[in-house]
């Protein structure tokens, strides 16, 4: 892997973090993790005074009470809010994959709503210049893997913010999967898309924060102007449920929790011919095609793989591919989230559907070298890999990209 050494450069001065405040408790006893916004607030916004603020953000962006972040922030003269950011799926979250809301004025507010889906460098950077803003900030929930667009939204407006002489602030909330350790695939620079822009993990197991911080210090070649506001109260182990915050889904199909856990491997299905199970009430969760049987189910289980099942499963998609007609295939059935490694699942499913079924076929567009960084998970694949030879195939990648991310960590 190849990536700059510049080291801390977010480590202090204006990149530096907000300090947090002790973690609050939440009924029953247990610990209530404190979002980057929370503590950004019970400040008084005092990070933000004198600024005029601009949000990208989408319906995650909430308090621990569940009501919007710019709803909140509309209502309070100690911060000049001006305008907001909507990503794919928009601000309010109208739109499905591959959509967002466009330029409107936001009804509840009256701010201006500025799209950012699909825009980069200058032109990203001209639409912060003609929002009048002086400081962007970022409150948006990640799942953890690094084909989740929204963390190259974080990625894009940072270069943009940069561009135009803005400041970017990070409200940090946590990673639903934990954050205990980086899996999987590292991206291969000429492979970067909108669905990995630079060589990460392809599950990071880092904070919006931390990304941030790497983005900066290692990436970025003119770095923003970069403030954190960490959370407090949560744990590098902590699964989302631990956290006592409400789970808005980030995307139309990432309806729990639940699916952010099997989402950084099982999305791997984008790029084949087989259903990843949207337009089902568990997408990720199941996948399948027309003409496939039991078999894929027991090869799957053959394998053995920690902390999962795999039962045989019929569905019939209500949109994307064969919507409408029944299909077969699998359910993923995690029984030890703690000792389940979803990319590693996820490659043992790509070898035992390619084996149990005839009709297996990569997307035309080799899509699944976008996902995966790289053509070697496709080539090893079809070449007939066991699942230990295809994930061995990356790890000194990914150790190297471990001994990096270490540096911008910001909770134990």
């Amino acid at each position: 892997m190849s990536v700059s050494r510049r080291g801390l450069l977010v480590a202090g001065g204006a990149a530096g973090a907000v300090a947090a405040a002790a973690p609050a408790v939440a009924h029953g006893g247990g610990r209530r993790v404190r979002t980057g916004f929370d503590l950004l607030a019970a400040d008084g916004y005092a990070a933000l005074a004198g600024q005029r603020v601009g949000v990208v953000t989408n319906p995650t962006g909430v308090t621990a009470g569940a009501r919007h972040i710019v709803d909140v922030m509309h209502a309070d003269d100690r911060v000049d809010l001006v305008a907001v950011f909507g990503p794919e799926h928009g601000f309010r979250g109208t739109a499905q994959a591959g959509g967002s809301e466009g330029r409107y004025d936001d009804p509840a507010t009256g701010l201006p709503v500025y799209d950012t889906y699909l825009k980069s460098g200058q032109p990203l950077a001209d639409v912060f210049t003609a929002s009048g803003v002086d400081t962007v900030v970022f409150d948006i929930q990640d799942v953890g893997a690094r084909f989740y667009t929204y963390i190259w939204t974080l990625y894009d407006c940072m270069v943009a913010a940069a561009l135009a002489g803005k400041r970017l602030m990070v409200l940090d909330r946590p990673n639903p999967v934990t954050g205990r350790a980086a899996l999987g695939p590292v991206l291969e620079r000429p492979f970067a898309t909108f669905v990995g822009r630079e060589p990460i993990a392809q599950a990071h197991g880092m904070t919006v924060a931390e990304l941030a911080r790497l983005f900066n210090g290692e990436f970025l070649a003119k770095p923003v102007e970069l403030a954190t506001v960490r959370m407090s109260g949560w744990r590098r182990s902590d699964f989302f449920d631990a956290t006592g915050l409400p789970w808005v889904p980030p995307s139309p199909n990432m309806p729990t929790p639940d699916t952010a856990l099997v989402y950084s491997g099982t999305c791997l299905f984008e790029g084949t011919n087989l259903s990843e199970g949207r337009g089902t009430t568990r997408p990720f969760e199941l996948l399948g095609a027309e003409g496939v049987d039991r078999r894929w189910a027991e090869a799957a289980n053959a394998l053995d793989l920690p902390g999962v099942r795999f039962r045989e499963a019929y569905f019939a998609p209500v949109f994307s591919k064969f919507q409408g007609r029944t299909v077969g295939g699998v359910q993923v059935h995690v029984h030890d989230r703690e000792a389940f490694d979803p990319v590693r699942a996820g490659i043992g499913l790509l070898v035992t559907a390619k084996r149990s079924w005839s009709g297996f076929a990569w997307r035309a567009d080799n899509w699944i070298d976008k996902l995966t960084g790289s053509t070697r998970v496709r080539t090893l694949v079809d070449a007939g890999a066991d699942t230990d030879e295809v994930v061995g195939a990356w790890e000194a990648d990914l150790a190297a990209f471990r001994a990096v991310r270490r540096r911008y960590l910001m909770y134990r």
